[in-house]
C-alpha cells in the first residue's frame, strides 16, 4: 500500500461531503420536529425524525419559515444534504420550512387532555390534600438521577425526621409508564409488600424532550394516578413542561427539588409554632380568669342590695362551678399540649434532631405548671374574699339584731310598723322575736 493512497480524516469526509451534495442535492423531507434549540446567532437546530429513523438538521438565520419551528411540529423541509466536517457528521441545511400538520405527539396530547378533562379527571373537587408534616414518602423516580439526588438533599437537610421510600424505575425508554403505574400498586398496598405506608407520593424526574417525557402523558398513567388513595405530586421535567401526569396529579411541582420542599418544613418553622401555642395558651388562660374575676367582684358589690342568703348561695355555686371547669380546661389544654409534644418527640426521637424538641417540651411543661400554681394561688384568693363577705354578711343580717333582744312588728299583710299611728284599734299585729313570732290585737 503506498503512501499516496491513504487518505486523512478530513480529506475522507470532504470526499463524503461532495458525494452527497452532488448526488443527492437539494430535497423536501418531512418529518417530525424533536429537540429543537434556538441560539443566539439566529441559528436553528433540531431533529426532524419519523417511525424508523432521525435526521440532523440546521437552519440558519435567514432562510424562510412559513412557521414557528417547535417540537412535534409535522413539518415539510426543503435543503441540501451536507457534511459537518469537524465531527464528520452528515446534516440537512435547511432553506425552507412549511407546516404539514400538527405532530402526531402533540395531537395525541391535545385529544387525552380534552378526554380526561370532559370525564371530571382534572377536577379540584376529586384531588386530596398533601399533608403538611408527612411522615413518610415515597419517591417514584431513578435511582441513578440527579432528581432523585436533589430531592434526597433537600429533604434530609430541612426535615430529617421524614422517612424517605425510594422506589426505583425507569424515567425514559419502553415500560416507564408500566413500571410507574406498578410502584403506585404497590405503594397503594404496602403492608401486603412489608413496606412502610406512605402519607404522599412523588413521581419525578429532570426534564427532556416531549419524547423523553411521553411515558408521564399515557392514559393508563393517568388513571392510576387518579386512582391512588394516596395523594401523588407529579413533578416531571422542568417549570415549563407540563405533562397527563401534572393535570391529574393531586399537585403538581414545577420541578422535583420544588416537590421535596414542599414536603419538608423547616425545623426552626417547627418551633415557631410551638412558640405561638404557648402565648396563645397563657393569653387564653388569663383572659378566662380575668373575665371570672370581674363576675366575682359584681357578686360583691351587689350581694347587700338583693337577698343576702341567695347572693351567697349563688356565689359559692358559681364559684364551685368555675374551679371545676377551669381544672378540667386546664386538663385538657394540658391534655392536648402534652399528646402534640410527646407525638412530636416520636418523631423527632427517630430521626433527629432530638435535643431541640426535647428543650422546647421542657419548657412547655414548666410554664404549663408555672399557669397551673398560678390559677390555684388565684382561687384560694377568691375563696377567701367570698368566706369573708359572708361572714360580714351574716353580722349586719337581720337574725344578729335579733339574737341581741330586739323585734320587729308588722301587720296582718307583713308591712313593718314604724309608728304608733299607723294601727287602728282591733287590727292584728304579728311581732318576730328571734325564735317564733307573737300575734297581738291593738287596744
Amino acid at each position: 500500500m503506498s503512501a499516496e493512497n491513504v487518505l486523512s480524516v478530513s480529506e475522507l469526509t470532504r470526499e463524503i461531503r461532495e458525494v452527497l451534495q452532488g448526488h443527492i442535492g437539494t430535497v423536501w423531507v418531512e418529518g417530525e420536529i424533536s429537540n429543537h434549540r434556538l441560539q443566539g446567532s439566529g441559528h436553528q437546530y433540531f431533529t426532524l425524525k419519523d417511525a424508523g429513523s432521525q435526521l440532523s438538521c440546521v437552519m440558519f438565520r435567514g432562510a424562510r419559515s412559513s412557521v414557528r419551528l417547535s417540537d412535534g411540529a409535522l413539518v415539510q423541509v426543503h435543503g441540501e444534504i451536507s457534511v459537518y466536517e469537524p465531527r464528520g457528521q452528515y446534516q440537512m441545511v435547511v432553506k425552507q420550512v412549511q407546516m404539514k400538520g400538527q405532530g402526531s405527539l402533540q395531537a395525541r396530547f391535545e385529544a387525552l387532555k380534552r378526554k380526561l378533562y370532559e370525564e371530571g379527571l382534572f377536577d379540584a373537587d376529586n384531588k386530596q390534600s398533601v399533608p403538611k408534616y408527612p411522615r413518610v414518602v415515597a419517591l417514584v423516580t431513578s435511582p441513578t438521577g440527579a432528581a432523585i439526588q436533589d430531592m434526597l438533599n433537600i429533604l434530609t437537610r430541612r426535615a430529617p425526621w421524614i422517612h424517605i421510600l425510594v422506589f426505583p424505575v425507569r424515567v425514559q425508554g419502553q415500560g416507564v409508564e408500566h413500571e410507574t403505574i406498578r410502584a403506585l400498586e404497590m405503594l397503594n398496598d404496602a403492608t401486603a409488600y412489608g413496606l412502610p405506608i406512605p402519607d404522599t407520593i412523588v413521581i419525578g424526574r429532570g426534564g427532556g424532550s416531549i419524547e423523553d417525557l411521553w411515558a408521564y402523558n399515557e392514559e393508563a398513567l393517568a388513571r392510576a394516578i387518579f386512582a391512588s388513595a394516596i395523594p401523588v405530586i407529579s413533578a416531571v421535567g422542568h417549570e415549563i413542561d407540563f405533562t397527563i401526569a401534572d393535570f391529574v396529579a393531586d399537585l403538581r411541582a414545577p420541578t422535583p427539588s420544588a416537590a421535596a420542599e414542599l414536603l419538608a418544613p423547616d425545623v426552626t418553622e417547627i418551633k415557631r409554632h410551638f412558640d405561638s401555642l404557648s402565648r396563645r395558651l397563657s393569653g387564653q388562660v388569663t383572659t378566662f380568669l380575668d373575665r371570672h374575676e370581674q363576675t366575682l367582684d359584681f357578686m360583691a358589690r351587689s350581694a347587700l342590695k338583693t337577698a343576702p342568703a341567695y347572693q351567697l348561695q349563688t356565689a359559692e355555686q358559681a364559684v364551685d362551678e368555675m374551679e371545676a371547669h377551669l381544672k378540667e380546661a386546664s386538663r385538657e389544654q394540658l391534655r392536648t399540649l402534652v399528646d402534640e409534644v410527646q407525638e412530636r418527640q416520636q418523631i423527632i426521637a427517630e430521626h433527629h434532631p432530638r435535643i431541640m424538641l426535647m428543650e422546647a417540651a421542657h419548657r412547655l411543661e414548666h410554664q404549663a405548671r408555672q399557669v397551673q400554681q398560678s390559677m390555684m394561688h388565684r382561687l384560694e384568693r377568691l375563696t377567701d374574699q367570698v368566706s369573708s363577705r359572708a361572714q360580714l354578711i351574716k353580722h349586719l343580717g337581720p337574725e344578729s339584731i335579733l339574737s341581741r333582744g330586739f323585734s320587729y312588728t308588722t301587720d296582718a299583710h307583713g308591712n313593718v310598723i314604724r309608728d304608733a299611728r299607723e294601727v287602728a284599734a282591733g287590727e292584728t299585729l304579728v311581732t318576730r322575736l328571734q325564735q317564733g313570732t307573737v300575734k297581738s290585737t291593738v287596744v
